[in-house]
């Protein structure tokens, strides 16, 4: 058991008799009331998020989770399959389990799946990956008065906005926490 102060974002914690990870917290202490934890948690029988109080001094639960390196190798029609690169075991997650990680999806992609009583819980990106642009307007010479961007499309099927002189077949920067434009890789 540990206090709800000592919360972090990622760690595994029983509520409610599900298992729940901890997407976000804040230690709020408001005027002259008792301090509390605000803490976004999703659950992993329902995937549903919660936004729940406690106490700062509460007990909760923690449940120990594993973390693995998993290469992405392939979409199925339902399925994202992932590769152990020390077993080559393939492992198969469900679209709803990565979310917004499925823009980002390319293959051999490193990420690191989190486990909790052996099943996946979580898929983390690598702060930034590289991707090819495959569909982007000309950019109009002369137009480059502060920092006018346009709309390009990835291999992934992402839409971001870059600068005017990228073009097709080029490989930019895209952050995986903001889907913005970094620069060229």
């Amino acid at each position: 058991m540990a206090a709800a102060n000592d919360l972090r974002k990622g760690q595994a914690i029983r509520y409610n008799g599900d298992i729940a990870i901890v997407l976000e917290v804040q230690h709020r202490t408001p005027g002259n009331l008792r301090a509390f934890v605000q803490a976004i948690i999703r659950s992993i029988k329902t995937g549903k998020s919660a936004d729940v109080r406690f106490t700062s001094t509460e007990k909760v639960e923690l449940v120990d989770v594993e973390r693995k390196t998993l290469e992405f190798s392939y979409k199925d029609k339902d399925t994202y399959n992932f590769m152990d690169p020390e077993t080559y075991e393939t492992v198969s997650l469900r679209p709803e389990l990565l979310g917004d990680a499925k823009d980002y999806l390319v293959e051999n992609l490193a990420v690191t799946v989190l486990y909790a009583e052996s099943k996946p819980v979580e898929v983390e990106l690598p702060s930034s990956v590289t991707l090819k642009v495959v569909e982007s307007a000309e950019g109009v010479k002369g137009d480059s008065a502060n920092n006018v961007q346009k709309s390009a499309v990835l291999e992934t099927g992402k839409r971001i906005q870059v600068p005017l002189f990228i073009k097709e077949g080029e490989l930019v920067k895209v952050s995986t926490s903001n889907g913005a434009y970094m620069g060229r890789a």
